[in-house]
């Protein structure tokens, strides 16, 4: 959700400002995400990287963290959206830590969409944190070197409760993916935005889920192998598809 400060400049404002205009883009997202049935919404709110900024900004972040998992309890529980985190709570400042676990805790029998805050959260500590934890589990004997594959890694990972990413969003020009979800992105749609995160809308969203809809997912196969398994899946399902042309 990047371009929160640069908006703000750019209207003549103090950053601050842009990261209270962009927890209203957060409201929206979630909402327009609950109602077109996505079933997972991860949103890269604070990264280890940004512990590095004026500490003016970074109290602003931690307070505005606090009142959303405040003001958004209630909504999120009744819609059925369940928060959990991705990355180390426990880096959070005291007040923060303990509303976000609040939140995590009165969502959490929510069935309709999972919302994860990336908190504190860098691909890179994912990752060399999860191989620290196979090395341990090595050395005490409780893991065969063997029996580490793709599903041994990504249990150790913080995001280990969630499925891969299907579709990234990037606001506010930048064409990388700064440190996010690296493991899990390896399949991933890119989608870089010229917007800054809080002129983003719910329209932009559903633009953004459309144009990947139209995309043709191989994961390494030729077209004809995944259409052939299309049909194999369409066929077990009692459906036949039509050829799909234009990919």
């Amino acid at each position: 959700m990047d371009g929160n400060g640069r908006w703000a400049e750019g209207h003549g404002l103090e950053r601050v400002k842009g990261h209270c205009e962009g927890a209203r883009a957060v409201r929206d997202t979630v909402e327009t995400a609950a109602r077109m049935g996505i079933p997972y919404l991860t949103l890269y709110a604070f990264s280890v990287a940004n512990w590095s900024r004026p500490r003016t900004e970074v109290d602003t972040l931690m307070r505005l963290l606090v009142d959303f998992a405040k003001r958004e309890r209630m909504d999120l529980r009744q819609n059925g959206i369940r928060v959990q985190v991705a990355g180390h709570v426990e880096d959070l400042p005291p007040v923060t830590r303990l509303a976000v676990r609040e939140l995590i805790s009165s969502t959490r029998n929510g069935d309709r969409l999972t919302l994860t805050l990336a908190l504190s959260y860098g691909g890179r500590r994912d990752i060399v944190d999860a191989a620290r934890a196979l090395v341990a589990k090595v050395r005490a004997g409780e893991l065969d070197p063997r029996a580490i594959d793709e599903g041994a890694f990504r249990a150790e990972l913080t995001t280990h409760a969630l499925p891969d990413v299907d579709l990234l969003i990037r606001t506010g020009g930048e064409s990388r993916i700064s440190d996010f979800l690296l493991f899990e992105a390896a399949y991933a749609e890119l989608l870089f935005l010229p917007v800054m995160w809080p002129e983003f809308r719910p329209e932009h969203l559903v633009a953004a889920v459309e144009c990947y809809m139209g995309k043709e997912r191989r994961f390494g196969l030729t077209s004809e192998q995944v259409r052939s398994q299309d049909q194999d899946r369409a066929r077990a399902n009692g459906r036949v598809l039509r050829p799909v042309v234009g990919y």
